[in-house]
């Protein structure tokens, strides 16, 4: 099934619920929940924005100021390129620096990063305010990012499953293994039940293996068809490789799907400017929680499905996609158990993006589990102990992944003058087969999605197949 055949759109509309913004006792005085959208001017009215803001934010959609005067769309969007939107709104718009908290964390899931960090240009891109009377021409600037570009495409793909990307991994099982996964559809594989013992089974051409962490990976033998490649792997999560045993196997081809800061560690042999390459893909660290509660009536009694509450380590909570698959179903009683999903971005505003995603990588690995959880109830019970939620009563479960390396980094026009002036960036020079091993993942397109990973994939096994 499609994605829009698959997602009942209008279920939480239909029980009139919608998008609100949680003001903290900490910044504002006092907590508060605002339910709507700050280009609406009722909102606006309600929210306790400070009055420059309040005046500034109604500027922001109401007025039609033409600043760059006299230069071309292009000479517009090759400046945009060099500024944040927080540069375009206080220095171009000479706006109150406050207008930028309702928007600073939109675009965390997708740059990891907010508002202060992302070129102008991609916020136009991404249609925030501002540019409606610059009168861009539509198309990419400059160093536009991918994901501020409207593709068809993208839209007809995009999709959600109730486990996540995870259905895809199974369903790639199932292809290789079909003893590992009953059934034959998409829709079949989401509940379907893995027999992980039919995954490494000695005498079958495909194999894999778990909880193996490779250690070193490199050529055997002089260049030619005798030419081989050692793997070395250990147990995987159990610290230091010393007084471990080891295992080793040697294969024609390899190709290595992981992380590019993690290959030149497990294969030195590489050319330096190579791994100088692989070296510059720095990941994004995210966060994603899961919290199972007993029942979402007070999202019921509040009119709320998602809010946005920048103060709190998770900068947003969303009632769980309603998707239904197969015999999977999503929830539509508000008396019943639901997911809630909150993400975290871990960024560090005020620094270089880079910088921001390193800071962020450490502070994931130094907050304890503890410590997120007693954030998660605080934050759940001040916004929604109106509606009646009491957090030692309803909630459930709390799952927290942690991604200190998450998402493949995407080229910033602020920070990448290479993909700004359209020259070979770094991915296209790391990506390049050496030898008898080729290299495959996100990370080979700079790009943080499915379909790159898939694509990538794909031309790597490709180079495997030409030198078996």
């Amino acid at each position: 099934a499609s994605f829009r055949q698959a997602l009942d759109s209008r279920l939480y509309a239909s029980m009139g619920r919608r998008g609100g913004l949680f003001f903290d006792r900490e910044t504002f005085g006092r907590d508060q929940l605002v339910l709507g959208d700050v280009r609406d001017a009722a909102f606006r009215e309600a929210a306790p924005f400070a009055p420059a803001v309040k005046r500034d934010l109604g500027r922001l959609y109401s007025e039609t100021p033409a600043p760059m005067p006299g230069l071309t769309s292009a000479e517009k969007k090759a400046r945009l390129a060099r500024m944040t939107y927080l540069q375009f709104l206080t220095e171009l718009w000479k706006l109150d620096a406050g207008v930028l908290w309702p928007f600073q964390t939109r675009t965390h899931g997708l740059f990891g990063v907010g508002l202060d960090a992302v070129p102008a240009q991609d916020a136009f891109g991404l249609g925030l305010p501002g540019f409606q009377g610059m009168n861009l021409e539509p198309g990419a600037g400059p160093g536009q990012n991918h994901d501020s570009i409207r593709f068809p495409e993208a839209d007809d793909y995009y999709y959600h499953f109730p486990d996540g990307n995870a259905t895809l991994a199974r369903l790639m099982v199932r292809r290789l293994i079909p003893q590992a996964l009953p059934g034959s559809t998409v829709e079949d594989s989401v509940t379907a039940r893995a027999d992980y013992s039919q995954l490494d089974v000695a005498g079958r051409p495909c194999r894999i293996r778990l909880n193996s962490a490779v250690l070193r990976v490199r050529h055997t033998g002089p260049a030619g068809n005798g030419q081989r490649v050692e793997v070395t792997y250990g147990p995987a999560g159990a610290g230091s490789a010393r007084g471990l045993a080891l295992s080793t196997v040697t294969a024609r081809s390899v190709g290595l799907a992981c992380w590019h800061a993690v290959i030149p560690a497990i294969c030195p042999e590489l050319p330096a400017a190579q791994r100088e390459a692989l070296d510059y893909a720095i990941k994004v660290p995210l966060a994603y929680s899961s919290i199972l509660i007993r029942q979402w009536t007070a999202f019921r009694s509040l009119g709320v499905q998602r809010f946005t509450s920048p103060r709190f380590w998770h900068r947003s909570v969303n009632l769980d996609f309603p998707v239904s698959v197969g015999t999977y179903r999503h929830q539509t009683d508000p008396a019943q158990p639901i997911v809630l999903h909150m993400p975290r971005a871990a960024c560090q505003p005020g620094l270089p993006v880079r910088e921001q995603h390193r800071a962020g990588r450490r502070e994931l690995l130094a907050t304890s589990f503890d410590t997120i959880e007693r954030d998660v109830r605080e934050q759940l019970q001040r916004v929604l102990g109106a509606g009646g939620f009491d957090s030692a009563r309803d909630i459930l479960g709390i799952t927290i992944n942690r991604w200190p390396h998450g998402y493949a980094y995407q080229y910033n026009s602020l920070d990448d003058e290479f993909w700004l002036k359209g020259t070979e960036p770094p991915c296209v020079r790391a990506r390049q087969p050496h030898g008898r091993i080729a290299i495959a993942n996100s990370d080979s397109a700079a790009y943080a999605y499915t379909d790159a990973a898939i694509d990538h994939g794909r031309r790597a096994a490709r180079e495997v197949l030409a030198r078996a």
